[in-house]
């Protein structure tokens, strides 16, 4: 008995990733494009897109700043056609003691990540084709309130219910949260510097899954998120049980 070849799942679909040229966003650019997905890919360095760009056989890239509201929407109205999925993966948590942020860093740092969602969602509309998806980036390690964290558990939980109400506005095209702890990011490593063996190995004594989580593992769980079509509104965590051990 001969098994037929499995279609791949984004075949003849283009996928936008915000935040493209590194981490998660290039693996799950990669997840994307395995499965037959032509991809945009969108990031601040120039430089580093088209890296990436040569490196998925892609030629379509734009480098701007995606909290730029202009820039933004001036990207989603320049799309020649409408587009299937959308995926964020900039932007990142403020941390530090209350009383020695200023008004205007608690307001940004509560407000950037829901201000992102909202306009990416805002420029969306009538460039996500219907059944399509925006696919949003949260975490686990601030739910709980704690000495340092700050605004960041504020902002943190804000997000699951904003964007429940986005996919309430915007259906028939899905929005979905990805919230994941600790994944092994050059980025991590930067921010850690000679933690991060340190920090690798404590999370593989620790967590349930034995192992520490990579951009790999993010992007197999946003390229399901794009292909299933019945979810939409909810979050999903990534952080092999690190919520549970911390």
């Amino acid at each position: 008995m001969t098994i037929p070849a499995r279609k791949p799942e984004l075949l003849g679909q283009t996928v936008i990733v915000i935040g493209g040229s590194a981490g998660i966003g290039l693996e799950t650019a990669k997840r994307a494009r395995t499965e037959g997905a032509e991809l945009i890919l969108v990031g601040r360095d120039p430089g580093r897109l088209e890296r990436a760009a040569t490196e998925l056989g892609t030629q379509r890239t734009e480098a701007f700043d995606a909290t730029d509201p202009t820039a933004l929407a001036r990207f989603f109205q320049d799309l020649p056609a409408p587009v299937d999925h959308v995926m964020v993966t900039a932007g990142a948590p403020s941390y530090g003691p209350l009383l020695e942020m200023s008004t205007a860093e608690v307001r940004d740092a509560i407000s950037d990540h829901a201000v992102l969602e909202l306009e990416v969602a805002r420029n969306a509309v009538g460039r996500v084709r219907p059944g399509g998806s925006l696919v949003f980036m949260g975490g686990t390690g601030a739910r709980r309130v704690g000495r340092g964290l700050g605004a960041a558990s504020a902002a943190t939980n804000a997000l699951p219910p904003f964007t429940a109400a986005l996919a309430l506005e915007l259906a028939p095209v899905r929005v979905n949260l990805v919230a994941a702890g600790f994944v092994d990011t050059p980025l991590s490593a930067s921010l850690l510097g000679d933690r991060i063996e340190e920090r690798r190995a404590e999370l593989r004594a620790t967590l349930p899954i034995g192992r520490v989580v990579g951009p790999a593992d993010v992007a197999a769980l946003a390229v399901h998120l794009m292909v299933n079509t019945a979810l939409t509104g909810a979050t999903y965590d990534i952080d092999g049980g690190q919520q549970f051990v911390s």
